[in-house]
C-alpha cells in the first residue's frame, strides 16, 4: 500500500436530489461541505467527487486562477462546469444521482465507524434540504454494513450457543450446579477471547465470529468430560478430593493431551501469510488451551463450593 497514491479501500456515498438537480449551488455546495468534513477525519486519504471535478474545469476555464477555486453561486457557471468534461461515473444521465468516493488508510473498524458517523451527522444536521446522502457501496462500505450486522448478531448468535448448551446440560445432569460448573470456565474462556481479540486488533467479523461458537462447542466436551467422571466417582463415595484425583488420574489425561493436540495443530497456523488463518490459529489455540485448563483447573474450584454439601446432585 505504501507504493500507491491512493487506497484500494473505498467508501462511496450518493448524494441523491431532484432529476437534472445535481449542478444546482445547494447541491453543490452541501457535497463540498461534506467533502470537507470527510477529509479532516482521521483515516481518511482524499475524497472526490462531482464538485472536485467542477472546481478544477472552473480554474481551467479562468486562466489558471486559483482564486476560482471553489462553488460559485452563479448557476449558470455551474451548469457550464458539469456539462464539461465530468466523467460519466461521478454521475448518473438524469443528474439526479452523485456518487462520492472516499479513500481510506485501510478498513479497520475504527476508521470505517468514523467515516460512517460523519456521514450519518451531516446527513442528520442537513435535514431534508435537496440533497439527501446515503451510504452506499464500495468495498469499505461493504466492510462497514458487515460489521454494522455482525454487531448486532454476535450477541444473538451466543445466546442461542449458550442457550442450547445449558439446556443440554441440564437436561444430562438434572442440576444447575452442575451446569454452573461446566458452564461457568466456558464463559470466562469467551470473555478472555474477546479482550484478546480487542488487544490485538482482530475484529469480530465474518471469519472470526464462528470461532467464538466453535470454541464453546468444542470447550464444552471437556466440562463435560471431567465432571460426568468426577460425579462417578462421588457416588461411589469417594470424597471430593479423592474424586478429583482419581479424575485427573483418568479422563484428565485424556483431555490435557486432546487439547494439547488441537492447540499445538492449530497453532502453526500462527505463521500463515493469509492474515484470516493467522486470526483462526491465535484464537482457536487460545480458546483449546483455555477451555481445557478451565475444565481441569477451574470446574473443580467451582465445584468445590457447590456441590460439597450436596453429594446427591451427582446422582
Amino acid at each position: 500500500m505504501d507504493h500507491y497514491a491512493t487506497s484500494s479501500d473505498i467508501l462511496v456515498v450518493m448524494a441523491k436530489t431532484a432529476k437534472d438537480g445535481c449542478a444546482s449551488y445547494p447541491v453543490m455546495k452541501a457535497i463540498e461541505d461534506l467533502q470537507w468534513e470527510l477529509g479532516h477525519t482521521s483515516g481518511v486519504q482524499s475524497t472526490i467527487s462531482i464538485v472536485s471535478v467542477a472546481k478544477q474545469v472552473i480554474v481551467g476555464t479562468n486562466e489558471g486562477n486559483v482564486r476560482w477555486y471553489g462553488i460559485p453561486d452563479d448557476q449558470e457557471v455551474l451548469n457550464s462546469a458539469v456539462a464539461r468534461d465530468i466523467p460519466a461515473t461521478l454521475m448518473d444521465a438524469d443528474c439526479s444521482l452523485v456518487p462520492l468516493l472516499v479513500f481510506l488508510d485501510d478498513h479497520r473498524a475504527e476508521t470505517l465507524d468514523r467515516a460512517i458517523a460523519v456521514v450519518n451527522n451531516f446527513s442528520r444536521e442537513a435535514g431534508a434540504g435537496e440533497v439527501v446522502f446515503e451510504l452506499a457501496a464500495g468495498n469499505a462500505g461493504i466492510e462497514a454494513a458487515t460489521n454494522q450486522e455482525i454487531a448486532k448478531a454476535q450477541y444473538m448468535m451466543l445466546g442461542y450457543v449458550y442457550g442450547v448448551v445449558i439446556l443440554l446440560c441440564y437436561v444430562t445432569f438434572r442440576s444447575w450446579r452442575a451446569v454452573t460448573c461446566i458452564i461457568f470456565p466456558l464463559i470466562l474462556t469467551s470473555l478472555l477471547c474477546q479482550a484478546l481479540m480487542a488487544m490485538l486488533g482482530i475484529g469480530v467479523k465474518v471469519a472470526t465470529l464462528p470461532v467464538i461458537a466453535l470454541g464453546v462447542g468444542i470447550g464444552v466436551d471437556y466440562g463435560i468430560y471431567i465432571y460426568s467422571r468426577l460425579a462417578s466417582f462421588l457416588r461411589l463415595g469417594h470424597s471430593l478430593q479423592d474424586a478429583y484425583r482419581e479424575t485427573l488420574a483418568t479422563t484428565g489425561k485424556a483431555v490435557f493431551f486432546t487439547g494439547l493436540t488441537l492447540a499445538v495443530g492449530v497453532f502453526t497456523w500462527v505463521f500463515s501469510p493469509i492474515k484470516f488463518q493467522a486470526d483462526m490459529g491465535i484464537l482457536l489455540t487460545f480458546m483449546f488451551i483455555w477451555n481445557m485448563l478451565g475444565a481441569i483447573w477451574l470446574l473443580p474450584e467451582i465445584a468445590y463450593f457447590l456441590i460439597r454439601e450436596h453429594p446427591q446432585i451427582s446422582r
